[in-house]
Formats: structure tokens, C-alpha cells, sequence
């Protein structure tokens, strides 16, 4: 599942989203494109003279790179003990519905009661829990792309300058939400970016055996709903 935040921060266009990531990277940067003086009046898309058109699927690109896997790994690591903490919740949760739904016919009202409303006050301090953990997962996520981006940036746009293209298409959602329909591998740049950004930034490729990095946090395990007591 691609994260929604990364989505929502990832302009359709790829000049618009390299400009804005560049920004929040550097925010001198930022000032300085608002203020142009004679040196820096001309932007640099107007140094991209070629006629090649490619694809770049930004979002693989940052999360496929070394420092993208080491980075997010390092992440869900970090938040291991969150979510074991939320599944023993969701363990007790779905223990006691369970007790519920075999005991209910033997219970009192009083006891019925108190174990309904024991389930209940678990279930939501569970989901309060599970979306506050899950938020703050992609919170930290978004802030490891846009840091990344950042750096990936000016190589991005040297290899376009370097290689003749003169428009590069973010490839990152499918369509109808992204621009692009229908794309063949020979214009996509993904992995010449990965690869070339790696060779850059200096981190070294992670254990073998070492699946890629998820743009995306595992979702807390929800606890299974239960029949409703009887009335």
C-alpha cells in the first residue's frame, strides 16, 4: 500500500514536486528562488534543451535506493515495540470477546455489562493507539523521503540535462491518478537514478537477503470482531 502522504506531497508533475521537495531539503534555497538576482534569474528547467521524453517513478527511486531501505528499515525496527505492544492489546481484545460470546448465556446483566464495556474501553484505546502509531509512522516516513529527494534532486536533474531529455513524467501513481497511461520500460530512468544516487550518497547496499523498503508502515493488527452480546 503506497502511503497516502507521500502521494499527497508528490506533485503530478515532476518539475513541480523536484522544486518543492528542493525547497523543504534547503530552505535557503527555497528563499533565494523567491528572490532571483542576476546570477540565478534563469530557472533550471531552462537549461533542459533535449527532446527525449522519460519516465522516473520518484517514490521507488528514494525508497529503492541504499539510504532509502537503510533508513526506512531502521524505522520499522524503531517502531517494533509499538506494534507488538498493540498486538497483545489486540490479543486481550479478541480473549475477551471470545469469553463473551462463549459465556454470555451464563452471565448476568451486571456481568454482562462490565465485560461489554471492558471490550469496549480496550477497543478504543486500541484504535486511538493504532492510528496514533500509524501516523507518526508516516509522519517520520514522509520526513526520510523529503530529506532523500532532497539530495537526489540536483543529480536528477543533471542526468536529464546530460542525457538530452526535455521532459521527464513522474510515474510514481498509476493512472487515472497519475499522468501517465501506458509507459515502456526503454523510457523509464528509475534505475539508472538508484543506481547512480547510491554510487553518491556512499551507503552501501544492505545484507543480502534484504528485501526492499516499503514506502508504507504494516497496518496494526486489528482484533477480530465478535458476535454482540444479547440484549
Amino acid at each position: 500500500m503506497i502511503s497516502k502522504i507521500m502521494r499527497a506531497t508528490m506533485a503530478m508533475m515532476f518539475g513541480f514536486s523536484l522544486f518543492a521537495f528542493a525547497q523543504a531539503a534547503d530552505p535557503a534555497a527555497g528563499a533565494a528562488a523567491a528572490t532571483p538576482n542576476a546570477a540565478s534569474a534563469t530557472p533550471a528547467a531552462a537549461k533542459i534543451t533535449g527532446t527525449r521524453v522519460g519516465t522516473l517513478n520518484v517514490e521507488q527511486a528514494i525508497f529503492a535506493s541504499n539510504e532509502g531501505r537503510r533508513d526506512v528499515d531502521a524505522l520499522i525496527k524503531k517502531f517494533e515495540p509499538k506494534q507488538n505492544e498493540l498486538k497483545g492489546l489486540a490479543d486481550e481484545i479478541d480473549s475477551l470477546k471470545k469469553q463473551l460470546s462463549a459465556q454470555q448465556d451464563k452471565l448476568n446483566d451486571e456481568s454482562r455489562d462490565k465485560l461489554v464495556k471492558s471490550i469496549e474501553g480496550k477497543q478504543k484505546s486500541f484504535d486511538r493507539a493504532s492510528q496514533d502509531a500509524q501516523e507518526d509512522f508516516r509522519n517520520q516516513q514522509q520526513e526520510i523521503a523529503s530529506r532523500i529527494l532532497g539530495k537526489m534532486a540536483p543529480l536528477i536533474q543533471k542526468y536529464v540535462g546530460d542525457n538530452g531529455y526535455g521532459l521527464l513524467i513522474d510515474s510514481s501513481q498509476p493512472w487515472p491518478q497519475g499522468p501517465v497511461i501506458v509507459a515502456g520500460p526503454s523510457i523509464d530512468i528509475t534505475q539508472a537514478i538508484v543506481e547512480a544516487f547510491n554510487v553518491q550518497s556512499g551507503v552501501p547496499a544492505p545484507a543480502a537477503g534484504t528485501a526492499p523498503a516499503k514506502p508504507a508502515p504494516k497496518p496494526a493488527t486489528k482484533p477480530a470482531t465478535a458476535a454482540p452480546p444479547k440484549q
